[in-house]
């Protein structure tokens, strides 16, 4: 299981010029989902992804984690985090992501459990969307840094 991790001020998603989901701040998250991926593996990266310390407090410092700024989870599944161009050559393969059937029943469980933990949700899992985010970037001196993390398991 793989997360890309977003830290931003907004996001949403678009299907057909309809927003179809959105949130303030918090993360927008991308999830890979493998064959061999469980709930244990779920349950892990939710305390994970909880626990990420990376929103700013008083001091301009990363110390605070998502429900400490009672932050929001835009939930995205992206069978491409899987894809393997490397080995193949230039036309991605996607033979590491589990199939829509396999993936649904755990996708839909990560994101029940992040409810369950008192998370504003917005759940988007169909072909052809469109997202946008305004992203949170800390800046550093050279004005370089932010904030985006794969989380795997």
């Amino acid at each position: 299981m793989k997360f890309l991790v977003q830290r931003v001020k907004k996001a949403s998603v678009e299907v057909e010029n309809k927003i179809v989901g959105k949130i303030d701040k918090g993360f927008l998250v991308l999830i890979g989902i493998t064959h061999n991926d469980t709930k244990q593996e779920a349950d892990y990266l939710i305390k994970k992804l909880e626990k990420l310390r990376v929103f700013e407090d008083e001091n301009q410092k990363m110390n605070l984690d998502i429900n400490q700024i009672n932050g929001e989870l835009l939930l995205i599944s992206q069978f491409t985090l899987y894809a393997e161009t490397v080995k193949s050559g230039n036309r991605p393969s996607f033979i590491e992501a589990a199939r829509p059937e396999e993936a649904n029943s755990l996708y839909e469980y990560f994101c029940e459990e992040c409810e369950k933990k008192g998370f504003e949700v917005f759940v988007y899992e169909k072909e052809n969307f469109d997202p946008t985010l305004i992203e949170n970037w800390p800046m550093t001196e050279e004005g370089k840094d932010y904030f985006t993390n794969l989380i795997e398991r």
